[in-house]
């Protein structure tokens, strides 16, 4: 395991790096973290918004008028 020291000064090291250079870096680091990427991250949220809109097409989601909503809401931190 790596230091806070060692840690530290690689981060020092990075600072130095041409701008172009620290975002491949930070790429490869996130890409290493096993983190969804933006093109995934944008493919789900489009999955989302078509699974939802098919849901008030259909008639499976109720929409319910924003007034309503935040009535609701203001009711309920009332409390």
């Amino acid at each position: 395991m790596m230091s806070l020291a060692m840690t530290n000064k690689i981060y020092h090291q990075a600072l130095d790096l041409p701008t172009d250079d620290r975002m491949v870096l930070i790429d490869k680091l996130l890409h290493s973290a096993n983190l969804p990427t933006q093109l995934e991250i944008d493919k789900l949220w489009a999955e989302e918004v078509e699974r939802r809109c098919n849901d008030i097409e259909t008639g499976k989601a109720k929409l319910v008028p924003g007034d309503d909503v935040f009535r609701r809401i203001r009711k309920r931190l009332a409390r």
